[in-house]
C-alpha cells in the first residue's frame, strides 16, 4: 500500500496547441504530452529510480478533453 510519500499528485489540464499539461511540486517543469498515457509514462521516466504511485488530478478541460476522445473511439 503506498503511503503519501509514495503518491505523486500530478495536476493536469489540456491546451489545444499543446496537449495534456501535467505539474507537480516534485516536477522541476511542466511535461506535456499528446494523450494522458503518454503524460503517465513521461512522468515515471522522470520520477525514476523512484516509483511513486502517480495520481493525475484533471481540471475540466483535461476532463471534457477526454470524454470527447473516449466518445469519437466508442462511435
Amino acid at each position: 500500500m503506498a503511503t503519501d510519500m509514495d503518491r505523486l499528485d500530478i495536476a493536469v489540464t489540456f491546451d489545444p496547441q499543446r496537449g495534456y499539461i501535467g505539474t507537480a511540486r516534485d516536477l522541476r517543469t511542466p511535461v506535456v504530452a499528446l494523450s494522458l498515457g503518454g503524460l503517465r509514462r513521461k512522468v515515471e521516466t522522470l520520477m525514476l529510480p523512484d516509483e511513486p504511485d502517480i495520481v493525475l488530478r484533471l481540471d475540466r478541460g483535461a476532463r471534457l478533453e477526454r470524454d470527447r476522445r473516449r466518445r469519437a473511439v466508442a462511435a
